[in-house]
């Protein structure tokens, strides 16, 4: 299994992170996609990449903290982004996307802009987006409509944005991973649109340390917890967790181009 997207770099785990990642392998995990989410955390994740293949990185900049960045920084930070994506050792771009609440500290524009530039970085380095879209579908898909996506992808991750969305990012190529609100009692619009995503765009997620599948929630989720989060995708869709567990797998290794060591016999 692959957790797609895990903030293993969370000051949340700074006390037992090595128990954290015990525990995951432990579970059947072989490979964590850590996502970056802003330029003082770049560099940092592409050495503990280095220091550990199952771990991988992408390279972005979260719009929610983009009302901490001045606006003026934006165009720095982002050449710097470029020069670090042609070094290799990110597989993905991002994580980066629209948050509607942070349009208060950074308007839709200037996220539009940030976000423009990033799909522009993805198409130039060949690699695969992760897309953080809460709160801002209307925008996201404003620019999708005007914008040509990476030939290497989008994953839509955290996918919640119900079953109608969902058509529009198929219909655009996208890929969805799913986390632990799937899992969750009152879950609706995640569940609906999992039924209606192709099989070869599904993938699954952690979050962590965020959104904490049942029964979790609450607490610290971990990627240890990738497989309820499995557990839940399979129940929706009535099918075996092991056929879902390989075929999510297959589709992350795929999209991310082989980045992950098989794991050993």
């Amino acid at each position: 299994m692959i957790d797609t997207h895990c903030h293993l770099d969370a000051a949340r785990f700074e006390p037992d992170r090595d128990d954290v990642l015990a525990r995951a392998w432990t579970t059947g995990l072989h490979g964590i996609l850590v996502p970056g989410v802003g330029p003082e955390n770049w560099e940092p994740l592409l050495a503990m990449s280095r220091a550990e293949p199952r771990l991988q990185v992408g390279l972005g900049i979260h719009p929610q903290l983009l009302p901490e960045i001045p606006p003026e920084e934006d165009e720095a930070h982002l050449e710097r982004l470029d020069a670090l994506l042609a070094q290799g050792g990110a597989i993905a771009v991002g994580e980066c996307g629209l948050d509607g609440p942070s349009a208060a500290g950074a308007p839709m524009e200037r996220q539009v802009a940030v976000l423009r530039r990033h799909l522009a970085l993805a198409r130039k380095h060949h690699l695969p987006v992760l897309m953080h879209c809460f709160r801002a579908h209307p925008a996201l898909i404003e620019l999708f409509k005007q914008e040509p996506l990476p030939e290497a992808g989008v994953l839509m991750h955290s996918y919640g944005g119900g079953a109608d969305l969902a058509r529009f990012y198929i219909q655009k190529g996208c890929y969805f991973s799913f986390a632990g609100p799937v899992t969750w009692a009152e879950a609706r619009k995640p569940l609906d649109a999992l039924r209606v995503i192709p099989p070869d765009r599904l993938m699954a997620e952690t979050d962590a340390p965020d959104q904490a599948p049942t029964p979790h929630r609450g607490q610290r989720s971990e990627p240890g917890y990738l497989p309820r989060v499995i557990e839940g995708m399979a129940r929706v869709l009535g099918e075996p967790v092991e056929v879902l567990a390989q075929r999510t797998t297959e589709n992350a290794r795929r999209l991310f181009r082989e980045a992950f060591p098989m794991p050993s016999r």
